[in-house]
């Protein structure tokens, strides 16, 4: 091959890589927590209009996806709705949240509120029956959370429960999917995110939020510090950042994105 062609190939090659790894460089992919991610997807939207050419590819899973595509460099940015744990010590936790979590009855269920006590001898099946806490002569349907999923592990660690002992009669993954699911039984009971609870109400969705030790479960309540059942949302990350993955970082812990976090019924991280 002639020393002319064999070096434009070259410079072609060259030319290739570099443009792939702009490519790359204008690309994020967020796995994990399907709390986190309505809120995510919504900064991302902005943060793509005032920044032409980024793509950013958000995708639930529950937080133990986050952690573990983080870790595996299978996303860019992991999703975690729960504090660190002592065994997470490699991973950055970037706060950009706060939220509660609610237990949700159908609307159309006279309940108002459980004490612990009795919310834990329904998820044991110990009560089965509404009739036995004030409520109509119904058999109750449990519903329960995945495995993985953060909003499991909060609502298991505050009642003092294993997921083993729990009688489950449908299990469900994300948030969405537990409040479709209260909709269509008049006779169940379920929890999730509050922000999701409250966006949904205001949708129209005809569920219920129980306060919980007599506090409202309300976006107000977390933001106050009086809700016993919150935690943190988070954005996570393994080693060195890139630029691009540490300005959008940045701009998600921003007072830009204030009115999102807001519209999202969630509490801003710094409050």
């Amino acid at each position: 091959m002639p020393i002319r062609l064999t070096h434009f190939f070259v410079l072609l090659a060259t030319f290739v890589f570099s443009l792939s790894v702009q490519a790359k460089d204008k690309r994020l992919n967020i796995t994990g927590s399907s709390t986190v991610a309505p809120l995510i997807l919504e900064i991302a939207k902005r943060y793509e209009k005032e920044n032409k050419g980024v793509r950013i590819d958000v995708q639930t899973g529950g937080s133990s996806r986050g952690i573990l595509d983080a870790r595996r460099g299978l996303a860019d940015i992991g999703m975690v709705s729960r504090a660190q744990k002592s065994n997470e010590g490699d991973l950055k936790f970037h706060a950009v949240a706060k939220d509660g979590i609610a237990i949700i009855v159908h609307a159309d269920n006279p309940i108002e509120s459980l004490s612990d006590e009795q919310v834990v001898d329904i998820y044991q099946n110990k009560i089965d029956n509404w009739s036995k806490v004030g409520g109509p002569d119904k058999k109750i349907t449990v519903i329960n959370k995945a495995e993985g999923r953060s909003t499991l592990e909060v609502f298991l660690k505050y009642f003092n429960l294993k997921n083993s002992t729990i009688k489950a009669d449908i299990v469900i993954g994300d948030n969405q999917q537990g409040i479709k699911t209260v909709v269509g039984n008049v006779n169940s009971i379920g929890y999730v995110s509050i922000g999701a609870a409250e966006f949904e109400e205001g949708h129209g969705a005809k569920i219920k939020r129980l306060s919980v030790a007599g506090i409202p479960a309300t976006t107000e309540a977390v933001e106050s510090g009086s809700f016993p059942i919150s935690r943190q949302l988070n954005l996570v990350t393994l080693g060195e950042l890139s630029q691009l993955a540490d300005d959008f970082i940045k701009f998600a812990q921003s007072p830009e994105v204030l009115d999102l976090i807001e519209g999202q019924f969630l509490v801003p991280a710094k409050k």
